[in-house]
């Protein structure tokens, strides 16, 4: 259970859902979740000694219990953007009353743990980043299209859903522009068709969150918004932006087999950041769990 918790007005009629957990004198840490749009499980906080931390859990903007959620078919996406989330996790730390913190970020929450250090170098004390990425235009067309010959039938799947795609369109703008129509009959089977996608480059076990039409909706929603505007930033832009934060100690953790998102984001990082340590796990897919949830633990055990 949180310690605290709460809801933030952050603006533009969002409100941030917040709790904080662990030792009330603890380390300060804030997790960033992935997706965009997966909200951030309380299966985050067994990562930390909460006797040592305290942590710092938040939805992101659209999703989990934050304000107004993104499936509802009418939410408007403008005022979700990486620059609003890193405005967010601002207000939150100012909120709380923190001066610096380490950053914990997982697939798309180590892009935005990047961009966020990147604006904020003096506010990181540490980074933790795992299934890194930086969701540029390239990582995003070689999870979407590139790994076709790598899962056949499920692509043929995802292609076929993509209704109305124009020659030479991509796919995720094609999705993106299926999930915000307001028709059901076009939204509904859009979602679903993407988290199947998700599903199958992702690997392991189907997620039972996709159960959900409610989650399943705000997660393609947010996950095709962001990866077609490629996170609003440039190509190599978070990859250059590595020396403001040179002198921040940090861990890169990531899987030998995460097809969807190639080690060489995570190897170049590693390489333009002097202060930072690269981890490639065998036998690793995307995200935590096993062999990589032990390697997130133990580099914030050295962190604490």
């Amino acid at each position: 259970m949180p310690r605290v918790h709460g809801s933030l007005d952050v603006g533009d009629g969002h409100a941030i859902w917040w709790e904080v957990h662990g030792a009330a004198d603890g380390k300060p840490a804030v997790v960033l979740h992935g997706g965009p749009g997966s909200g951030a499980g309380a299966w985050w906080t067994e990562l930390f000694d909460l006797e040592r931390y305290r942590v710092l859990l938040f939805d992101q903007r659209g999703c989990g219990r934050s304000t107004p959620h993104a499936g509802a078919p009418a939410v408007d996406l403008s005022a979700n953007t990486t620059d609003h989330l890193i405005a967010d996790v601002e207000r939150l730390r100012g909120h709380l009353g923190i001066e610096r913190w380490l950053v914990l970020g997982g697939s798309w929450g180590s892009t935005l743990g990047l961009a966020y250090a990147q604006r904020h170098p003096d506010r990181v004390t540490e980074m933790v980043l795992f299934s890194v990425v930086t969701t540029t235009a390239r990582e995003v067309e070689w999870v979407t299209e590139g790994v076709a010959p790598l899962f056949p039938e499920a692509w043929e799947r995802l292609r076929a859903g993509a209704e109305g795609r124009a020659e030479g369109e991509p796919l995720v703008d094609a999705y993106n522009n299926l999930l915000v129509d307001p028709d059901p009959a076009v939204h509904v089977p859009a979602a679903r068709a993407w988290c199947a996608w998700e599903d199958a480059h992702v690997g392991g076990d189907a997620d039972p969150r996709y159960d959900d039409p409610t989650f399943r909706l705000a997660f393609a929603r947010l996950v095709t918004h962001y990866w077609r505007h490629a996170a609003w930033r440039g190509p190599t832009e978070l990859a250059d932006g590595a020396a403001a934060i040179a002198h921040v100690p940090a861990v890169l953790i990531h899987g030998d087999r995460d097809v969807g998102s190639p080690a060489d984001v995570a190897e170049d990082l590693a390489g333009r950041w002097p202060a930072a340590e690269l981890q490639i796990l065998a036998d690793r897919g995307h995200g935590a769990g096993g062999t990589a949830s032990a390697a997130i633990t133990a580099a914030l055990a050295r962190f604490a």
